[in-house]
């Protein structure tokens, strides 16, 4: 079975965890499975993606890239996948964004967190996920949904339950290739620090997570946001005063080497989104070891298992009670939180991706 394999989010500024996982499904799945051949797509790209997102498969170029590949695809059908792949049984679009062929179609959509918060996206964006999603309900076979809460939140929209399937996202073998004097000097990091995660954009709550910082005073650490730069309007600790501002230090995007040694040496994940797909930097803390806050509701108590302490996201005060608990009790949700991240594997995700090309393609 040959199957299209999009990849073009692996270039995109900010590749998030959509990349993440197409990239690690790629990684894995080959050697599970034999009988698939992946052929990676995207478009037409002079340089190579950050080292993370460097694609694991080879990949095959469409003659548009970017935004005029996304338009193109959706309001043109045009250019075929099949163009740059040959001909192929299947097309795995890995986001929400459905490219142009005659081969039939899954895709993975990780949330819809644009129909629940449309202020938090720009015009555009809205647009093209919206148009998306419209063609993804006329044209797909199936939706892979990385959580049980994008599942429903998918079936409410319009997909029967027999077009969607559960393959929730999984976390890899642990990596650290630096010690906590090294990251500590690298970014200039105090001895015990607090953690978020994410790219920077206003469905994080990094706004109430600051808020809570200043409410807990001298009795949690600093604060170390690791993430890229997104979109909207991000808060940022001066608005909080002098006090804040010199206990929150942003690294921006970082390597996984560097990435996992901030998890591990971490006292905390502070992690009180709003929404999310999945939430892979859970498990990612979790592999670690590192206690979790996280949001009560939505696809983030899902993932956590019962292996964080959960918090009302839009209650700083509730935030700042939650950390200093996960604090107190680190080595309890330290071993809580190892057994739920070696339970959601990559390994588990690629082969319930294979079943349901096999499905398809029957």
């Amino acid at each position: 079975m040959r199957v299209g394999y999009s990849l073009e989010q692996c270039w995109h500024r900010v590749p998030g965890g959509t990349a993440t996982a197409a990239v690690e499904v790629a990684r894995v799945l080959p050697g599970l499975r034999r009988d698939i051949e992946l052929v990676g797509f995207s478009g037409r790209h002079r340089g190579e993606p950050q080292g993370a997102f460097r694609p694991p498969i080879n990949v095959r170029q469409l003659p548009l890239a970017g935004a005029l590949l996304y338009e193109a695809s959706m309001r043109l059908n045009v250019p075929r996948v099949e163009s740059a792949t040959g001909r192929v049984d299947l097309v795995h679009c890995t986001t929400i964004i459905p490219f142009a062929s005659k081969a039939k179609m899954v895709a993975t959509v990780h949330d819809l967190a644009f129909l629940k918060y449309p202020q938090f996206f720009s015009r555009r964006g809205n647009s093209v996920f919206r148009r998306s999603l419209n063609i993804l309900l006329e044209r797909a076979e199936v939706l892979l949904c990385s959580s049980l809460a994008t599942l429903n939140d998918c079936q409410d929209f319009g997909f029967s339950s027999d077009r969607l399937r559960h393959v929730p996202l999984g976390v890899g073998a642990a990596l650290v290739t630096s010690t906590r004097e090294q990251i500590a000097g690298r970014y200039s990091l105090p001895d015990e620090y607090l953690l978020f995660v994410g790219t920077l954009e206003p469905r994080k709550n990094l706004g109430r997570l600051l808020e809570a910082l200043k409410i807990m005073g001298d009795d949690a650490p600093d604060l170390v946001v690791v993430g890229a730069g997104g979109w909207g309007e991000i808060p940022d600790s001066s608005s909080l005063g002098d006090e804040i501002k010199s206990r929150v230090h942003f690294t921006g995007f970082v390597q996984p080497g560097d990435l996992g040694a901030l998890y591990r040496f971490a006292e905390v994940l502070c992690y009180p989104s709003l929404m999310e797909g999945f939430g892979l930097p859970i498990l990612e803390a979790m592999s670690f070891g590192t206690p979790v806050v996280t949001s009560r509701g939505s696809s983030t108590e899902e993932v956590a298992g019962g292996a964080a302490v959960l918090v009302d996201p839009l209650n700083a005060e509730n935030i700042a009670h939650a950390v200093l608990e996960a604090i107190k009790r680190r080595p309890e949700l330290s071993r809580s939180g190892l057994q739920r991240a070696a339970e959601m594997t990559w390994q588990a995700t690629a082969q319930k991706t294979a079943e349901v090309y096999g499905q398809v393609v029957s």
